[in-house]
């Protein structure tokens, strides 16, 4: 599939108002004729990766939480890491942002400059995701590493609909609630 959108962020659009993707910013992780996956990039969760995972503590920030990757399968735990040149991940998604493997070898772990803990991921049928592009309920951008381990990630939506410029920045402003304006 030449039009891959694998590495975009979509950015959901103020029209798209469904409570489970209302205002988040999805990093594609794979898109093919058959669907696609992506990551809720800016959910945090209540859990610490240190109390839910503990064996991946060592990887992430102290006390960084565990983030809701999306509503598809919400007990599996993945984690999207930025790697050094030499490293292979599980599946490579954009410039050295890949997943890493469930078995962590001494080289992987060694290679991880930085890693974010998501449970469950978001899924798309085929065609599926292309419907709503069309429906115009998400808003593409390319992905940037700091995207997927920005430090606020509750003003990521904002952040990511400003650096697209021009209309997009009005978009970013519009309160959470527009009724309260």
């Amino acid at each position: 599939m030449d039009d891959s959108l694998r590495g975009t962020l979509l950015i959901a659009s103020p029209a798209l108002q469904e409570p489970t993707f209302r205002r988040t910013v999805v990093l594609v992780t794979s898109h093919s004729e058959e669907g696609a996956m992506g990551i809720v990039l800016n959910r945090p969760s209540e859990a610490s990766v240190s109390e839910a995972v503990p064996h991946l503590e060592h990887l992430v920030a102290d006390e960084e939480p565990v983030f809701v990757g999306g509503p598809v399968e919400p007990n599996a735990v993945t984690a999207l890491a930025e790697l050094t040149d030499d490293a292979e991940p599980a599946l490579h998604v954009f410039e050295a942002v890949g997943f890493l493997p469930a078995d962590l070898s001494e080289e992987i772990e060694a290679a991880t400059m930085r890693a974010r803990v998501f449970a469950g991921y978001s899924g798309w049928s085929a065609g599926q995701l292309e419907a709503e592009l069309a429906e115009s309920s998400w808003i593409l951008e390319p992905a940037r590493t700091e995207d997927v381990f920005v430090a606020d990630p509750e003003a990521l939506w904002s952040t990511v609909l400003r650096r697209k410029g021009a209309e997009f920045r009005v978009l970013a402003l519009m309160p959470d609630d527009p009724s309260l304006n």
